[in-house]
C-alpha cells in the first residue's frame, strides 16, 4: 500500500495542475504582504475607531497574526477550487489516458488502488493548507512581526503572542478538515467520470449553491443549512473564539467527517461496479 501511495503521490507532484495552487499561494501572499506592509493604514484606522474609548493602543495593529486571520477570511472559499485542480484528476485522469486496464490486469484489487489516490488525495490537501499557513502565517511573522491578535466579531477578542500561535496551529488543522471534505467529494465524482474538468466544475457547483444556500438570510434556507457540508466548511472560525467551544468543534468535526465517509463510499461503489474498457 506506501508503495501505491507514494506512486500516486509522484503522479500529482508531475501534473501541471498541482503547480497552479502552489504557485498562486507562492504569488498572492507576497502581494498581501507587502499591501498589509504598505497600505493598510485605512483598514488600521477602521479598526483604532471599533476600540476608540475601550483600549488605550501603542503601537501598530498590524502583525503576522492579522494578517494572517484577515486572509483565512477572505481566502477560505478560494481555496477549494486549488484543491479541486488535482483531486479532480486523480481519478478521472487515469481514465482519459486508457491507464485503468493496465492497472486491473494486475493482481492489486480496485479497492486498494482506490485507496492509495483518496490517501494521495488528503495529503495533497495538507501539504496544500500547510503550505498555505506557511505563506501566510510563516512569512507575515517574519516581515510583519507578531504581537497580540485582534479580533473583532460577535464582540473584541484579544489574543497574546503565545495563545494565537496555538490558536492558529488548531485553525489551520480543522481547515485540513474541511478542505478534506472538499477533496473527497471531488475525488467521488472523478471516480465516476473520464474527465478531469467535470468534477472539478461539479465540485464548485455544488459549493457555491451550498455556500449561497448556508449564508443568505432566508427563513426557508433555515430547513436546509443543517443538511449542507457547506455549513460546517467555517469550523475554523472556532479556533477564534475565548474560549474555544470544543463541543461545537466536535459536532462539526463529526458532520464532516461522516459527509467524507459518504462521498468516499460512493466513490468506491460507483468505481468498483464501472466497466473499465478503454
Amino acid at each position: 500500500m506506501i508503495g501505491l501511495i507514494r506512486n500516486e503521490m509522484m503522479k500529482i507532484a508531475t501534473r501541471w495542475r498541482t503547480a497552479i495552487g502552489f504557485g498562486a499561494i507562492a504569488l498572492l501572499m507576497p502581494l498581501v504582504l507587502w499591501g498589509f506592509h504598505h497600505g493598510g493604514s485605512g483598514l488600521e484606522y477602521s479598526i483604532r475607531q471599533a476600540l476608540e474609548g475601550q483600549f488605550i493602543m501603542v503601537g501598530s495593529l498590524f502583525n503576522g497574526f492579522l494578517e494572517t486571520y484577515l486572509v483565512m477570511n477572505l481566502l477560505w472559499v478560494h481555496i477549494p477550487f486549488l484543491v479541486t485542480l488535482v483531486a479532480g484528476d486523480v481519478v478521472a485522469a487515469e481514465g482519459a489516458q486508457g491507464t485503468f486496464r493496465i492497472y486491473l490486469i494486475r493482481s492489486v484489487p480496485r479497492w486498494k488502488i482506490m485507496t492509495a489516490k483518496l490517501l494521495a488525495t488528503w495529503l495533497y490537501t495538507a501539504i496544500l493548507i500547510l503550505f498555505f499557513a506557511f505563506m501566510s502565517l510563516g512569512l507575515g511573522a517574519l516581515f510583519l512581526g507578531t504581537g497580540d491578535l485582534i479580533v473583532l466579531e460577535a464582540g473584541i477578542l484579544i489574543l497574546p503572542p503565545d495563545m494565537a500561535w496555538m490558536r492558529f496551529a488548531l485553525a489551520f488543522a480543522l481547515a485540513i478538515v474541511a478542505m478534506g471534505v472538499v477533496a473527497t467529494l471531488t475525488f467521488m465524482f472523478s471516480a465516476m467520470v473520464n474527465n478531469g474538468i467535470g468534477p472539478i466544475i461539479g465540485t464548485m457547483a455544488v459549493l457555491l449553491v451550498g455556500l449561497a444556500i448556508s449564508n443568505i438570510p432566508l427563513d426557508w434556507f433555515d430547513h436546509l443549512r443543517p443538511w449542507l457540508f457547506s455549513s460546517y466548511l467555517d469550523v475554523w472560525r472556532f479556533a477564534f473564539t475565548d474560549p474555544v467551544p470544543w463541543d461545537r468543534v466536535a459536532e462539526y468535526l463529526g458532520i464532516l467527517f461522516l459527509y467524507i465517509a459518504g462521498f468516499t463510499a460512493l466513490g468506491f461503489g460507483v468505481f468498483s461496479r464501472r466497466d473499465i474498457t478503454t
